[in-house]
C-alpha cells in the first residue's frame, strides 16, 4: 500500500505570493482532471470541550476573504462554531497527488448571501433542510420521511423560503498550506500565513 508520487512540484516561485489565487489555480486544475466531488472538503471544529470533530462537507463559495460552507445552525457541527469560531478545512485531490490545509476563524454570512443559495438549490433540498433536524437521534427513516411529506405539503404552490435555523458561514483562513507529493517521501510543502499586510511564505519539510 505504497505509492511513489511523481506528478509535479511546487517551489516557492510558482507558488506566488497570494494562497487563494494559488488555490484557485489548483482547484481549477481539479475540475479539468475530471475528480469527483472536487469540491468536497473535510471540515474540522471543536467546541469548548476541546474534542475535535471532522466531516466532509462542500465548499460552495470562495472569495477574497475566503471559503464559504453551509450547514444547519443547530447541527454539532453549528454548535461547536457557535461555542468555538476557530476551524479547519481540508482538501484532497489524490488524483493530482495534492491536498490544501486551511485554518482559521469562522463568521455566519449574512441572510442575503444564505437566502441566495438555499434559493438556488433543487426544491427537494429546501425541504430536506426544513424536515432534518441534523444530528439529533430519529426513531427511524420512515419518520424522517414523513416529515418530508408534512413540509411538502406546507410549502404545496409556494416557494420554500429559507429555515431560521439554516445558512452559510465564511472561513477567514489565517494559514494556508499547500502540499505536492513527490518521490521518497519528500513531499512539497508551502504555508503562508498572514501577517499584517499580506501573506508570510515558508517551506515546510515533509
Amino acid at each position: 500500500m505504497r505509492r511513489d508520487y511523481q506528478l509535479a512540484a511546487l517551489d516557492e516561485a510558482t507558488a506566488g505570493d497570494n494562497p487563494v489565487s494559488l488555490f484557485q489555480k489548483w482547484f481549477d486544475e481539479a475540475i479539468a482532471a475530471q475528480i469527483d466531488e472536487v469540491n468536497a472538503m473535510t471540515l474540522a471544529t471543536a467546541g469548548t470541550d476541546g474534542q475535535p470533530h471532522a466531516r466532509i462537507v462542500l465548499l460552495k463559495g470562495l472569495e477574497p476573504e475566503g471559503f464559504v460552507f453551509f450547514t444547519n445552525y443547530e447541527s454539532n457541527k453549528g454548535h461547536q462554531l457557535a461555542e468555538n469560531h476557530r476551524a479547519a478545512l481540508l482538501f484532497f485531490w489524490k488524483e493530482l497527488e495534492r491536498q490544501v490545509r486551511i485554518e482559521g476563524r469562522v463568521q455566519l454570512l449574512d441572510a442575503a448571501a444564505s437566502d441566495a443559495y438555499y434559493h438556488s438549490r433543487p426544491e427537494g433540498s429546501q425541504i430536506g433542510a426544513w424536515a432534518s433536524p441534523q444530528s439529533q437521534v430519529i426513531p427511524g427513516r420512515e419518520a424522517l420521511q414523513q416529515r418530508v411529506a408534512e413540509v411538502a405539503a406546507t410549502f404545496k404552490d409556494k416557494a420554500v423560503q429559507r429555515p431560521h435555523f439554516w445558512g452559510g458561514y465564511l472561513l477567514q483562513p489565517e494559514t494556508i498550506e499547500f502540499w505536492q507529493g513527490r518521490a521518497s517521501r519528500l513531499h512539497d510543502r508551502i504555508l503562508f500565513m498572514r501577517a499584517q499586510e499580506g501573506w508570510q511564505k515558508v517551506r515546510l519539510a515533509p
